[in-house]
């Protein structure tokens, strides 16, 4: 098939718009060869359990699923009753772009806290966590932290760890929703374990799809205890992959070595130099802390479309002008310089 984009155009718009990893395209087309079998049966997800051991800890167990919605959804049904509620940031995933399908397919409830920087604190969690025992309230059981937040900023390790043991003491169980885990942990320097199993996370939504992935998420149960019937759910929710070796290969790749880190930290330090770039522009207000591959701005009124000309990206706040730039694993410095140098242009003409 002739291609059909012009393939050397590099958009700010979404990590997901990043084509695939060369690494893992080479990956996939190893794993093509012969027949395996079906459903999880396969060589490659028997590894990538040991993978993700590696990563976790002995305990955790991998659900390969197709995407983050369906890995959210999945994780939260196996972590709250009917009855149960989730408290989330007003600004998490969950609750802003996934089209209700937590509350539509999963039956949950979501209770949402206002918060200047997308991170929950023990203190803003207690404003949605009472009410136990009352028939007329859905039950508080989860709470659920994302990790970079959707402003693009990264709890720390003792943020992380506080937020845990708050919902704990209150008996409720954590979820992380780890679509960016990997630029968390590549802007923190530390472990996947040392940001999940050891501040006391009990089910991941581990992203790969930004990350340089064709298709597939995992949930990563750590705690057990805190999850189940997960097994059942996936195909009920119409998550369970027939060929799923080729999800599995996927994140082998992704989690064996180090090109999750790579490719993570890649992503940031154009991040970086992006907003490095804009911030002294007249006219640019860097609205959130860089910490992973996203740069949030506020910008004068009609400014947005103009730069957009040059290259896509999304409005976050339109009222106040505020957008937002994403790197990815193949952003280059010139994309970067290239986009920077629009924006002076638009802002100064």
């Amino acid at each position: 098939m002739t291609t059909l984009h012009d393939i050397h155009k590099h958009e700010f718009g979404s990590d997901n718009y990043a084509g695939v990893h060369p690494e893992v395209l080479t990956a996939l087309a190893e794993a093509n060869g012969g027949h395996q079998v079906a459903y999880g049966r396969d060589a490659y997800t028997e590894r990538l359990g040991a993978v993700i051991a590696s990563h976790f800890g002995a305990q955790a167990q991998a659900f390969p699923v197709f995407n983050g919605t369906g890995a959210n959804v999945l994780a939260l049904q196996s972590m709250v009753p009917r009855w149960g509620a989730v408290i989330c940031a007003e600004t998490a995933h969950i609750a802003t772009d996934e089209n209700g399908a937590p509350e539509r397919v999963g039956g949950l409830k979501l209770l949402t806290i206002p918060t200047p920087d997308g991170k929950l604190t023990p203190e803003l969690i207690d404003r949605e966590a009472w009410g136990w025992g009352d028939e007329h309230r859905a039950q508080p059981g989860v709470v659920s932290v994302t990790q970079t937040t959707e402003l693009g900023t990264a709890y720390s390790l003792d943020e992380l760890r506080a937020v845990a043991d708050h919902a704990h003491e209150l008996g409720m169980a954590v979820h992380l929703d780890g679509a960016r885990l990997a630029n968390a942990a590549a802007h923190l320097g530390v472990s996947l374990r040392a940001l999940t199993t050891d501040v006391g996370i009990d089910v991941v939504s581990l992203g790969g799809t930004k990350n340089g992935l064709m298709f597939g998420e995992l949930v990563v149960v750590l705690d057990p205890a805190r999850s189940t019937g997960l097994t059942y759910m996936r195909k009920v929710n119409m998550q369970l992959a027939s060929k799923m070796r080729f999800i599995s290969a996927q994140f082998v790749t992704l989690l064996e070595g180090d090109l999750w880190l790579r490719s993570a930290q890649h992503a940031n330090a154009m991040a970086t130099r992006l907003r490095d770039a804009v911030v002294d522009i007249d006219g640019v207000r860097v609205t959130q802390s860089t910490d992973a591959n996203a740069v949030f701005a506020a910008l004068p009124a009609g400014a947005a479309d103009r730069i957009r000309e040059h290259a896509q990206f999304y409005d976050w706040d339109r009222a106040t002008g505020e957008v937002r730039w994403m790197c990815s694993f193949d952003t280059t410095p010139a994309d970067v310089d290239g986009f920077a140098q629009a924006v002076r242009a638009v802002l100064s003409s």
